[in-house]
């Protein structure tokens, strides 16, 4: 069976009972990236002025620290160069100052091994003392022929001073976060109340008043006021087009049903008269039959319009027979058999008319492309298959299956606008059927209309 339209759509994106989208476990608002921003820019801006801050600490510091040492020890080796005969004194706090005579280099060695090894110059030492204090210090060294001089800065307390900066500047990254957050969400309160209150009045609206009250007036002109006027826009121009589709069905419900009306009833009359001619006889039974698949499919196409669902009961075998009877008497001289198999009690919660539509169109494809063999209807379980021993399926029908506009590679001069499956498609989505093909065992199709459990 090549089909008057392929391709099975991409699946919408799941919908819950009120018409509401599902998302995902996890949904990010914009009220939540305003609050997660502030934090970010406080944090980020408080901990750059913390490293800032400390960084130009320990520059300013280790530059003074080195300017003293620089100073003094050339004071102190100037002193010493005036009077060799004695050691000078050098009154600095937090400075030591030491000589060492050239017979006392090699006792330096077992003493001091890192003085003893450090040449001239300014550097930094600490670790743990015997008592196992830490300390640090800064040593300046200069040495020359006559002399050895060193003069260390004690730099424990700068270090004890800079622990608890660090700690005073983590807590302020701490503070400033915390105070980024508050004012992130003061900030995003007030930014979204008007799209909140925008949100809340559009929900207002769900199913509510076909002619919603303006929405533009309630909010300031600004960027959601302007929003508000777009959407009103929308909604005006979408209410003229559901008004307008709705006068259209009424309009077609009243006008189509009209002339059918007519036909039902002269082609009544003329089959109750005796003595009717087979040709006469048969021409009519066929008005008959393609009456009623207009009214059919004209209530069923009414009913997609407006999404809803008709009313009633079908015998699915019932309703097969009804199709195969009609479509036996249009195959003219073409050797094909028509045959129906399986369970005759499957009964669906739906109208014939709804049925007649979706069923006859698989039918139909299947008889209009098989041009010999059979084409088997069976009914199963809660589902119902009509294998055709037609052409079979190509794998560019197979990717375009109920595309609205297609019409198969088989279709060749064949009448059709390429709507069929797609209407067979849309009837599916309104009852929650479940329509596919797939190529047969040897050739052919298979399509089935699988039926949602009774409730």
């Amino acid at each position: 069976m090549a089909s008057d339209t392929a391709s099975p759509r991409r699946k919408p994106d799941p919908v819950s009972a009120k018409g509401e989208r599902r998302r995902g476990p996890y949904r990010r608002r914009l009220r939540s990236r305003i609050i997660v921003s502030f934090v970010l820019l406080g944090f980020c801006l408080t901990t750059l002025f913390a490293f800032a801050t400390n960084w130009a600490r320990m520059r300013v510091e280790n530059q003074l620290v080195e300017d003293v040492l620089n100073r003094n020890i050339d004071e102190y080796a100037h002193r010493y160069a005036l009077d060799p005969t004695r050691s000078p004194d050098l009154p600095v706090q937090q400075m030591r100052a030491r000589l060492v005579r050239p017979d006392k280099f090699e006792a330096l060695r077992e003493e001091e091994p890192d003085w003893y090894e450090f040449g001239n110059g300014n550097h930094s030492l600490s670790g743990v003392d015997e008592r196992g204090q830490p300390y640090s210090y800064k040593l300046a060294v200069r040495k020359t022929p006559d002399a050895w001089f060193f003069l260390a800065y004690d730099t424990t307390e700068s270090i004890r001073g800079e622990a608890q900066l660090n700690r005073a500047l983590i807590l302020s990254v701490l503070v400033f976060s915390l105070l980024s957050l508050v004012l992130g969400w003061w900030s995003a309160s007030k930014v979204m109340k008007p799209v909140s209150d925008l949100a809340a009045r559009l929900r207002a609206y769900r199913g509510g008043t076909s002619e919603p009250a303006p929405l533009a007036p309630r909010f300031p002109d600004d960027e959601v006021g302007q929003l508000a006027q777009a959407l009103d826009d929308y909604s005006s121009r979408l209410t003229e087009v559901v008004q307008r589709d709705r006068e259209f069905n009424a309009d077609v419900s009243h006008e189509l049903r009209t002339p059918l009306a007519v036909i039902r009833g002269a082609t009544e009359l003329l089959l109750a008269r005796p003595g009717l001619d087979e040709k006469v006889l048969q021409r009519l039974q066929r008005i008959q039959r393609a009456e009623q698949q207009c009214t059919d499919l004209i209530g069923s196409l009414l009913l997609l319009s407006r999404n809803e669902r008709g009313q009633g009961s079908s015998n699915v075998a019932r309703v097969a027979e009804q199709l195969l009877d009609a479509h036996r008497a249009q195959l003219g001289g073409k050797p094909l058999e028509l045959v129906l198999e399986g369970e005759r009690e499957l009964v669906i919660d739906a109208p014939e008319s709804a049925l007649s539509v979706a069923l006859g169109n698989l039918i139909g494809n299947a008889v209009k492309y098989s041009q010999e063999g059979s084409v088997r209807v069976v009914v199963t379980g809660n589902r119902v298959d009509v294998i055709d021993s037609g052409p079979g399926l190509s794998a560019e029908d197979a990717a375009k299956l109920f595309q609205r506009g297609y019409r198969g590679t088989h279709a060749g001069h064949s009448q059709g606008g390429g709507i069929g499956l797609s209407i067979v498609s849309r009837l599916c989505d309104l009852y929650g059927w479940q329509v596919s093909v797939r190529p047969g065992t040897e050739r052919g199709v298979v399509a089935t209309l699988t039926f949602s459990p009774a409730t």
